[in-house]
């Protein structure tokens, strides 16, 4: 055992992963505690609101004595009480916030879809604070405005100039003044209608097309001027004018998972690593290609079949009576192949064995 390593946030199963796989002794406080995190830890607790966490790190801490402890998303800016390993909660309060994030690219005149001015449409909405896209909308007209803050009252958003695009990110590894990128991601949104349209759906890896490099390039730019240190990711959108920068992630992101598989490396040892000014020496080769999926209820079900013997082809893996409610997500696919046609097919095919047990739910 390399040592003891306590992991806490909204969602830290890739993450508890990641550190088993490096060696470590795993502890996690988990609002889903889903069964596979269960595999990789030697004790879990899970909570319900983030308030909740000063006290059961306390509790934790009380009880073991830890080499390292990480926060995931939620608790990114959160004082628990101890020093964490990773970017400084400071640092990251001001990529916490899409005002925060556009302030950072203006002001280094990084390429960043640019506010626009009330009254002009359409418009890209962002709630200020939120992750993974969710409640992003455009809006064509007032009404669809107007709509929006209907639905979410006193919530403070921006507006940008829409952008037409493939979604993609930067999965990075930084020492708070330097960095070095691990991958390219090709990203999936939810599509269709609503507050979670523009919601992340998965992401297949290496992202490979022309202008690689050069995303690649700005990316550990941005992360080197950042000053966030270990895992981080950078989302853009590549467009017809070019790449623009979007969001900073001061955080392990939702890649994780396909990452290490496409390059065989471990991002947790190398987060680790660059909490003590270490970076790889180069980017890594990709070995692979590797597509991940969300699978979203279509409907409010009640989970009726233990699927854990469809991993490692799933994972992020529901108890038995869980209960999901519509457009909830139920768990992650993952798709292997040479390229990214060869990982699409063998993701498609485990989500077909998913939505079989799901159809009678």
């Amino acid at each position: 055992m390399k040592g003891r390593v306590l992991v806490v946030g909204f969602a830290t199963r890739h993450v508890v992963r990641s550190a088993y796989a490096a060696g470590y002794e795993v502890y996690a406080i988990d609002h889903f505690c889903d069964q596979d995190l269960t595999w990789y830890t030697k004790e879990y607790q899970i909570f319900t609101e983030l308030a909740e966490l000063p006290e059961r790190v306390a509790d934790f801490c009380e009880r073991y004595t830890f080499d390292c402890i990480v926060t995931t998303s939620g608790a990114e800016t959160m004082d628990l009480g101890r020093t964490t390993c990773g970017t400084p909660r400071d640092v990251a309060a001001r990529f916490c916030t899409k005002t925060g994030i556009q302030q950072f690219f203006e002001e280094h005149e990084f390429p960043v879809p640019p506010i626009l001015p009330e009254g002009k449409y359409p418009a890209f909405i962002k709630p200020n604070v939120g992750a993974g896209g969710w409640r992003n909308t455009l809006a064509v007209t007032p009404d669809d405005e107007a709509t929006w803050v209907n639905c979410w009252p006193d919530t403070p958003y921006v507006r940008q100039v829409p952008l037409q695009g493939i979604p993609c990110s930067v999965s990075c590894i930084a020492d708070g003044t330097s960095a070095r990128a691990l991958s390219l991601n090709r990203q999936f949104n939810r599509g269709g209608e609503g507050e979670r349209q523009f919601g992340f759906a998965g992401a297949v890896t290496p992202f490979l097309l022309q202008e690689r490099e050069i995303i690649l390039a700005l990316a550990e730019d941005i992360a080197t001027k950042s000053g966030c240190i270990g895992s981080l990711g950078i989302d853009f959108m590549l467009t017809n004018d070019g790449v623009r920068a979007i969001e900073i992630n001061p955080r392990f992101q939702a890649t994780l998972d396909i990452v290490e598989m496409s390059t065989d490396t471990n991002l947790f040892e190398m987060h680790c690593n660059a909490a003590s000014g270490i970076l790889p020496a180069s980017r890594p080769n990709p070995v692979m290609t590797a597509a991940r999926s969300i699978i979203f209820a279509d409907r409010d079900c009640v989970v009726a079949d233990d699927l854990k013997s469809l991993h490692p082809d799933i994972a992020d893996i529901p108890w038995v009576g869980t209960e999901i409610e519509e457009g909830g997500a139920v768990l992650s696919v993952y798709g292997r192949g040479r390229d990214e046609p060869e990982a699409l097919a063998s993701l498609g095919k485990t989500i077909t064995r998913v939505h079989r047990y799901m159809s009678r739910w």
